[in-house]
């Protein structure tokens, strides 16, 4: 049976932590909760979400320095890769931006509408299970194409062995024993054709795959060139 996708809410007001959890527990997922930036540093560990969202003004730590320890700390690098959605009160641009350069995955302004939250939460998840889905290809790729490269070096050291073998069983007349090793050699040059396609085709996807990783952007991405651009300007 499939595991509930687990979501850490961090928020220092415990009506929006009631309420998420609330929701989102009747929505199938697994919630914890954190009241502050300690907490959730804490719990993140321990609880090892699929998903954090997280306030931004909070106690003790803020949204913006539990994020930086998150995906910056070498003690954290363990979770790094958790996708975070961010809310805030704060609805400047430049707010947004530091947020999405930090590593954030969303932001949303607050007051929020719980079902614009919803379908955010969802949209990250889905993009965290695209990515992950292609790392996981990517692995399975490189693991086939070490494969085939070592079948192909042992198909090569056998075919001359077997061909030094066919040339004395010829000069002593041929016979059976010719015949069987020229069909082993023949069979070892067919099995080297479909190895080196296979690699081939292997190489291609791992390829193809490489193109779509670095070919998607995101929300994150767009607003680092919005803000390149209009820094510059």
């Amino acid at each position: 049976m499939k595991s509930k996708t687990k979501i850490l809410i961090v928020d220092d007001e415990l009506i929006n932590l009631d309420f998420f959890s609330v929701m989102l527990g009747k929505l199938g997922f697994d919630v914890e909760k954190a009241e502050n930036g300690e907490d959730a540093l804490e719990k993140t560990k321990a609880f090892l979400p699929d998903l954090i969202v997280l306030d931004n003004i909070m106690p003790k730590l803020s949204g913006w320095e539990v994020t930086k320890i998150l995906k910056r700390d070498e003690a954290f690098s363990d979770v790094r890769h958790i996708p975070i959605i961010m809310l805030s009160a704060m609805d400047d641009v430049k707010d947004k931006i530091e947020g999405f350069q930090l590593g954030i995955e969303d932001y949303i302004t607050k007051p929020f509408n719980f079902s614009e939250v919803l379908v955010r939460i969802k949209a990250v998840l889905r993009h965290k299970d695209f990515a992950e889905q292609i790392a996981r290809r990517e692995h399975r790729l490189v693991l086939s194409r070490d494969l085939n490269k070592s079948l192909e070096e042992c198909v090569k050291k056998v075919k001359k062995p077997l061909k030094d073998l066919l040339r004395e069983a010829k000069k002593q007349g041929g016979g059976a024993r010719a015949a069987a090793l020229e069909k082993l050699i023949e069979e070892a040059e067919n099995a080297l054709v479909l190895v080196e396609k296979a690699g081939d085709d292997a190489a291609r996807a791992e390829a193809r795959d490489k193109v779509l990783r670095e070919g998607e952007i995101s929300l994150k991405d767009l607003d680092e060139q919005y803000h390149r651009h209009f820094d510059g300007a």
